[in-house]
């Protein structure tokens, strides 16, 4: 039966609760993977394997944002070592990729990296993550863990109705951009027939679940030194790409130590740079030296809006490969160098900065168990679906991280061989008198720390639960210099905004401000937990 209803059509504004439990709680951005989660705590699993379980199905039932060939990041409480863990499952350029290279061969796009072919594709780092979540922290076989992700793949699964939305969007502008043969296995897997899936309508992918079942067979050496490397290699080979068998095969994740800032009696985590965490951070350093009262007022927007404009300033022009930076991100986590940025701050708005953020797609997912184990997770394929690039056969989409490099040699972000770019991923963890509170991110590209200083100022400040916390109108600094705000955000607020000197404007589309997740687990060991209203989430837990 054919419906009458547009799942789309939201007329009304719903009321949504924080959700309870004590046995284990997942919270994604999709409800099978949720599903998936909650099954392997259920199996026996930790609150990492239900991570990496969850984060495997959104590579079946969220391609639109992430797959098997991106990079992931997490930060990982573990209760028996009572210790917060941070891993930064980022991959590097390719060892032929330079900019004398992208130029000579005339891949460059007026100049700047393109955002599809093989050109942008860096080292995947999704499989590794999952295989060193798996081995060191997980109780289960790495093959049991993604057995839901696989059985989505090969029996299928229900398209939800953001995710058809934002598949047939990706659809329509590659039809209209991607000329060339390398592309014809994205159109294949992910559009059969010329078709994007719409709501409710079955999606298979036979590939994918071969993939799946492949690298949980061999801990992910399928993937970097086995059979799928080498198909990896020979695709890229085929259509100029710069990415090799030996690139797959040199990868290592890296087990990092989080960084943080004090606010409000809270510690807030983040992943070091490469990843955009510090902007976060830094933003939050500053609006420490602020007291607020008031959610819903323009003084405390505009604060927000500067704080958050004036750690980009200075993370956009410095944060790369850490290897490669010149300046010390730790002086943004100084409360001197808060104090001081607060003190700069004006009753009107100011420019500062002439960086350009570009859009990109990521998910995002955090679990918890009943024994204390907490994971924030994120994954990213960076700009929606990635490059376009499927290696054939295989159901592997390719991320197209390296289009944020720059082709400007004296830029800190500048392509090189075996370096990483600045990373957008970035997942968030609050702590309290050393003791775990709980994990929580807001995906979205530059829109990730941004949400993740709105979220925190609401559970902070305002005293929200997790589910107010995340449903709560929000803003957007943009490329332009102009502030987005959603449909939903107090008029007269936004209007006062203008007044202040705030180029305002109304989007109507709600992906945009980002797709947050939330868990806050109480004394008594109860999880609470919020999820997006945004798109089609969901919370999975016993």
């Amino acid at each position: 039966m054919k419906t009458a209803f547009d799942p789309l059509a939201q007329r009304y504004v719903s009321q949504r609760f924080p959700i309870y439990a004590r046995g284990g709680m997942v919270n994604c951005s999709c409800p099978q993977a949720a599903a998936a989660g909650l099954g392997i705590l259920r199996a026996g699993g930790n609150a990492m394997d239900a991570a990496v379980a969850a984060a495997a199905a959104l590579t079946v039932t969220e391609p639109t944002a992430n797959g098997i060939g991106g990079d992931a990041f997490a930060l990982i409480w573990s209760e028996k070592e009572h210790r917060l863990y941070g891993l930064n499952a980022s991959g590097p350029a390719p060892g032929l990729a330079s900019i004398d290279r992208v130029l000579a061969d005339g891949k460059d796009r007026n100049g700047k990296m393109p955002l599809t072919g093989w050109t942008p594709v860096t080292v995947p780092g999704v499989p590794r993550a999952w295989a060193e979540i798996s081995g060191r922290f997980g109780a289960l076989p790495l093959v049991q863990v993604l057995e839901p992700a696989v059985r989505y793949a090969r029996e299928g699964y229900p398209c939800a109705p953001n995710i058809a939305w934002l598949w047939q969007r990706s659809f329509e502008r590659y039809r209209k951009t991607l000329s060339g043969e390398c592309f014809n296995a994205w159109f294949d897997t992910f559009a059969p027939g010329m078709h994007p899936p719409a709501a409710g309508e079955m999606v298979r992918l036979p590939d994918h679940a071969d993939t799946l079942q492949a690298i949980g067979e061999t801990g992910a050496e399928a993937f970097y030194t086995g059979s799928l490397a080498r198909k990896i290699d020979a695709y890229s080979r085929k259509y100029g790409g710069y990415l090799r068998y030996e690139d797959l095969a040199a990868y290592k994740a890296e087990w990092v130590e989080p960084i943080g800032v004090d606010y409000r009696g809270f510690r807030v985590c983040e992943i070091p740079p490469n990843g955009q965490g510090i902007a976060a951070l830094a933003a939050l350093n500053i609006l420490k030296e602020f007291s607020f009262t008031e959610k819903d007022c323009p003084e405390t927007a505009h604060r927000q809006i500067e704080a958050m404009k004036m750690a980009f300033a200075d993370v956009l022009d410095t944060v790369t490969d850490p290897g490669h930076m010149q300046a010390d991100y730790r002086m943004m986590l100084d409360p001197a160098y808060g104090a001081e940025r607060a003190a700069r701050m004006e009753d009107r708005a100011r420019t500062w900065t002439r960086s350009l953020p570009p859009h990109s797609g990521t998910v995002y997912l955090c679990c918890a168990d009943g024994e204390g184990n907490m994971v924030s997770y994120i994954q990213s394929n960076y700009h929606g679906f990635g490059s376009g690039i499927v290696v054939e056969g295989t159901g592997i989409a390719l991320q197209n991280r390296g289009a944020d490099f720059s082709l400007d040699r004296g830029a800190a972000n500048s392509l090189a061989p075996g370096k990483r770019s600045y990373h957008t991923i970035i997942p968030g963890f609050l702590m309290k008198d050393g003791e775990p509170v709980g994990p929580f991110g807001v995906m979205g590209g530059y829109m990730q720390p941004q949400g993740h200083v709105q979220v925190v100022m609401n559970y902070a400040d305002f005293a929200m639960d997790p589910q107010q916390a995340l449903d709560a109108p929000r803003w957007q600094w943009m490329r332009d210099g102009s502030v987005t705000v959603e449909s939903r955000f107090d008029p007269e607020i936004a209007r006062a905004l203008r007044r202040m000197g705030h180029d305002i404007r109304m989007d109507l589309d709600t992906p945009g401000f980002g797709r947050g997740q939330m868990i806050v687990r109480l004394d008594n060991g109860v999880l609470v937990g919020g999820t997006e209203s945004r798109t089609d989430s969901n919370i999975a837990c016993w």
